[in-house]
């Protein structure tokens, strides 16, 4: 059998990803050392990503929480805007639970970002561009509620609320996309840091990640209705307390 041993002076022998075959058979891995090209026509390749390795998997995760979070705001911006038109509380319910449910995607976004920075890029967090932008759009929704539980009136803050939104959703796009790509970033699509190209993404991992992100965005969609029903009963429950 030719040897699958590289040596690193670090790390010591390394085995090498392409060296192993594996046949459909059911007799495990054989003998038979191939090269990288005959394992991807005849069997499989490892999805072997430059830096990432196996934390690549997070990717079926952590981006796919974050598309999550941007139809859910898109969501409470097109509520907020309803507000203003129509002056419709029924409308700013909605743009609230869509607020309340995409801040819990964020959340999950963050801790599995920092999960795989610190797999990755050796620490929890760093001062990135895409980092902090993410950070600080978190911290402008919940300031959203902060700003909500101080208006007592409902028409009032169904309006301050509606066009703080609208506010905060373009801020969201500055912070996330649009800053972090003037500056040099560590994070992938920002600052000539390529993301969902051949660099960062196969044929293999895109079976997954595609469905994936459909998934996380459905499951959000399922989050918010639901959280707009319960908000919806506690609202007819507290009219009949106070009746």
């Amino acid at each position: 059998m030719t040897s699958i041993r590289s040596w690193d002076t670090v790390d010591g022998p390394l085995v090498l990803h392409e060296a192993f075959f594996t046949e459909g058979r059911g007799t495990g891995i054989t003998e038979t050392p191939c090269s990288l090209q005959e394992t991807a026509r005849t069997s499989f390749a490892f999805p072997d990503r430059a830096i990432l390795n196996e934390t690549i998997r997070n990717l079926f995760f952590h981006v796919p929480t974050w598309f999550s979070m941007m139809v859910l705001m898109t969501i409470s911006f097109w509520q907020s805007l309803r507000v203003l038109r129509t002056g419709d509380l029924e409308a700013d319910r909605m743009a609230l639970s869509a607020v309340d449910v995409s801040l819990l995607f964020a959340a999950l976004g963050l801790i599995t970002g920092s999960i795989w920075a610190r797999a990755t890029w050796g620490t929890w967090w760093t001062s990135d561009p895409k980092l902090n932008g993410a950070a600080v759009t978190v911290l402008i929704y919940a300031a959203y509620l902060i700003l909500r539980g101080s208006i007592p009136d409902g028409h009032k803050r169904a309006r301050l609320a509606a066009i703080y939104n609208i506010f905060a959703y373009v801020l969201m796009f500055v912070f996330i996309m649009v800053l972090p790509r003037l500056t040099d970033s560590l994070h992938p699509g920002n600052g000539g840091n390529p993301a969902f190209s051949s660099y960062d993404l196969d044929s293999s991992l895109r079976a997954v990640f595609y469905p994936a992100v459909t998934g996380w965005i459905l499951l959000g969609v399922w989050a918010y209705t639901l959280h707009l029903r319960v908000s919806r009963l506690k609202a007819i429950s507290d009219e009949a307390n106070d009746g």
